[in-house]
């Protein structure tokens, strides 16, 4: 049995919580590797650029569905 792995409820449990992917040491790791790729002039760029898109996605998600300009369901077909 590993580690993380208990039977019964215990606060051990919970120092297993914090065993995924985004520990403070691998996203430092991950920041080294960007910088390592992309250079120190470009990273603000893509952040910027990462930023926007992730507003702009949570903007989409809070407006409505707006109707079509013909005012009908757009999977209706017009046949005349």
């Amino acid at each position: 049995m590993g580690h993380c792995e208990k039977t019964t409820p215990s606060p051990v449990l919970e120092d297993c919580m914090g065993e995924g992917l985004f520990q403070p040491m691998h996203l430092l790791v991950i920041g080294f590797i960007a910088l390592l790729i992309f250079g120190p002039k470009k990273l603000p760029e893509l952040g910027k650029g990462l930023g926007d898109g992730i507003r702009a996605f949570k903007e989409g998600m809070k407006e409505p569905e707006k109707p079509t300009a013909a005012g009908g369901n757009a999977t209706e077909s017009k046949h005349s």
